[in-house]
Parts: C-alpha cells; sequence; structure tokens
C-alpha cells in the first residue's frame, strides 16, 4: 500500500517534464507529504515552459516548495539536506538529450556526473529510506538483442548522454554497496506527453509542421522507438519509490547492495512513418493544424545521425513482477492528450 503521508520527499528536476509530473502527482494525492523541488531552470530549452509547469503547480495545493538551485553546487545542496532530511529522494535532475552531448559535452559531465555524486554523498551524509534516480534506455547503446532487459549487458554506450547515465548506475551500485543506501535505477522509454520538452521528436516536429517548416524523419523512417506516456512514466515512479530494496548481510558478513534497476517502457515499439501518421492525424483533430494541411510537403526521409539508434524496446516485466504495473497508454491516445495540450497552450 503507497502512502507517503507524513514523508519528505526531495524531488530534483521539479520543474523538468517527468518532476513537474510527478510533483503533481504526489502533492494532489498525498497532502500530508512534506515535497520540496528542486531545479535550476536553465535555458537549455524555452524557460517559459519551465515556469508554466511551475505555475500549475503552485495551484495544486498541498506541502509543497520550491528551491532554485544546481544539483553540481555541493555546498547548497548539502545545506538544503542538513534543513530538509529528507525521506526519499527521486533524482530526475540530469541534461537529457542525446545530440545536444555531442555539442555541448561539459554540461552532461557537471550535471549527471558531478550532480549525481553530490546526490549521493548527501544521501550518505544524511542517511535516506530510498533513492530513486533516471537513467535512461539509451544506455542499452547499439544493442541488437530486443526486448531490452536489466539483464543485458550495457558496456557500449553510442552518446555522452548513455555513458553518464550508464555511470550513475555505477555509481549508485558503489554507495548502495559501501554505504548501504536503498537505491533504484529507472531506465525510462522515448517519454512523451502535454508540456514535454520541446526538443523531444513529437514536439519539435509539432513546432515545425505549425511553422510551415519541414521534418528530417532520420533512417529513412526505419527506426522505432518505445514510446512512454509520462502519466505510465508518473506511476511507474510512485509505485517503485514506496518499494525500496530491502537492505541485507551477506555471507561475508557485509551488506549486500540494497539496489535495483528497472526498465519503464510500454513494450509496443513503434515506426517512427506510423508515429508521424498518428502525430499529424491528431494535431488536425485538435484543430492546431487544417484538414487540408500537405504533409508529404513537409516531410523529408534522411539517414541515421550520430549517436543515435535503430530501435528501442523495454522488457517491462520485472516491473509488472515486482509492482504489479506495465504501460498501459497508447500511442495514439497519449499523441492525442499532447495535441489538445498543445493547441490549449499556444493559444491555436
Amino acid at each position: 500500500m503507497m502512502d507517503f503521508n507524513g514523508k519528505k520527499i526531495l524531488i530534483t528536476g521539479a520543474v523538468g517534464f517527468i518532476g513537474a509530473a510527478l510533483t503533481a502527482r504526489l502533492l494532489s494525492e498525498f497532502p500530508g507529504a512534506r515535497i520540496v523541488g528542486l531545479d535550476n531552470m536553465n535555458d537549455y530549452y524555452d524557460v517559459s515552459l519551465k515556469k508554466w509547469r511551475l505555475e500549475q503547480l503552485e495551484n495544486v495545493g498541498g506541502d509543497w516548495k520550491f528551491v532554485r538551485m544546481d544539483i553540481s553546487d555541493k555546498l547548497k545542496l548539502d545545506g538544503l539536506f542538513s534543513d530538509f532530511r529528507p525521506d526519499i529522494v527521486v533524482n530526475l535532475a540530469a541534461q537529457a538529450g542525446v545530440r545536444y552531448s555531442i555539442i555541448n559535452p561539459d554540461a552532461y559531465i557537471q550535471s549527471n556526473i558531478i550532480g549525481f555524486y553530490n546526490i549521493l554523498e548527501a544521501c550518505r551524509n544524511f542517511p535516506v529510506e530510498h533513492l530513486v534516480y533516471a537513467s535512461s534506455s539509451s544506455v542499452y547503446g547499439g544493442n541488437a538483442k530486443v526486448p531490452y532487459s536489466t539483464d543485458d549487458k550495457v558496456d557500449s554506450p553510442v552518446s555522452l548522454y548513455a555513458a553518464t547515465k550508464k555511470s550513475n548506475e555505477l555509481l549508485a551500485h558503489a554507495y548502495s554497496k559501501l554505504y548501504d543506501i536503498p537505491s533504484t535505477g529507472l531506465r525510462f522509454f522515448t517519454v512523451y506527453g502535454p508540456a514535454g520538452r520541446p526538443d523531444m521528436a513529437y514536439f519539435s516536429f509539432t513546432d515545425k509542421l505549425v511553422n510551415d517548416k519541414v521534418i528530417e524523419i532520420f533512417n529513412y523512417g526505419n527506426c522505432r522507438r518505445d514510446f512512454t506516456y509520462v502519466d505510465d512514466i508518473v506511476e511507474g515512479i510512485v509505485r517503485v519509490m514506496a518499494g525500496a530494496p530491502k537492505r541485507a548481510v551477506g555471507p561475508d558478513g557485509l551488506p549486500v547492495p540494497p539496489y535495483a534497476v528497472y526498465n519503464i517502457g510500454g513494450s509496443r515499439p513503434e515506426n517512427l512513418l506510423d508515429f508521424v501518421t498518428i502525430l499529424q492525424e491528431e494535431l488536425v483533430r485538435a484543430g492546431v493544424l487544417p484538414p487540408d494541411y500537405d504533409f508529404e510537403a513537409h516531410k523529408k526521409l534522411v539517414p541515421m545521425q550520430l549517436g543515435d539508434v535503430v530501435e528501442t524496446y523495454a522488457d517491462s516485466l520485472p516491473l509488472e513482477r515486482d509492482f504489479g504495473f506495465t504501460p498501459q497508454i497508447t500511442l495514439r491516445e497519449g499523441l492525442r492528450r499532447f495535441a489538445n495540450w498543445y493547441g490549449t497552450y499556444y493559444g491555436i
């Protein structure tokens, strides 16, 4: 039974796409929880969208405080942990995006490596019941075996972003072993939905189509993605938060690391061309684009790009086995909700 009332929860990246959706869910469902949301509000994408999410959260109510802070600032982060003493930490703060890691690698080392190390150190110095953190399906790299299982070897990242996320899992394992910190990593698969990240394909495609620009479909459309709607991701996080890996002692008298990693994905990979067709239909349905829009004139098939992979496909059976949950929302339903939100948000 999940009950976070009376718990102190720290959410980093709290006005990011997933962070804001998670915070809203917890505030509305567990009014007795004390939540601190932390975010550096950087300008990786349009800050006004982050401000909008923050305004939405202010309207939810509940015991919630927002702190503008960067997890790479160790002194400030330690001060926050010392004052707040969280029971549960959900680390969603990270520099996201595969392509951007080729252009600006520094941001990934700063946030995803140094920042995550600071989180682990804070959890060691101010012990927590459970650290839940975002990993990524990108850790699977060019894995030829599908669906991707958490038992697969993931030692061949094809982007710096993927390498930093795999590093997070390794660091968390070491800290779980050394300091008995219960930690769970979640490998998210292509998250989408309303108020999402503008750099994601469904959002950037919509922006381009609305502005009469051509969208580029990589690998000539021969890519498949395991799209996962944001509410399904949040449901998975909430369930996992309540199920920290059990602390135990091994035959050597030392702690067995209370450590786990799960995939959260829809387990229904969609071809990119099919995805684009559904997106187009839903944008017309929502009135974002006119019924006579010439989609063929706005599409261009292009080669594969650096750092990308042909297919992502989650094996989510362990999540279902341990937490009784599998993502439910279909791509059409999710894109319909996005298209409706987009039309409202941009006043179309």
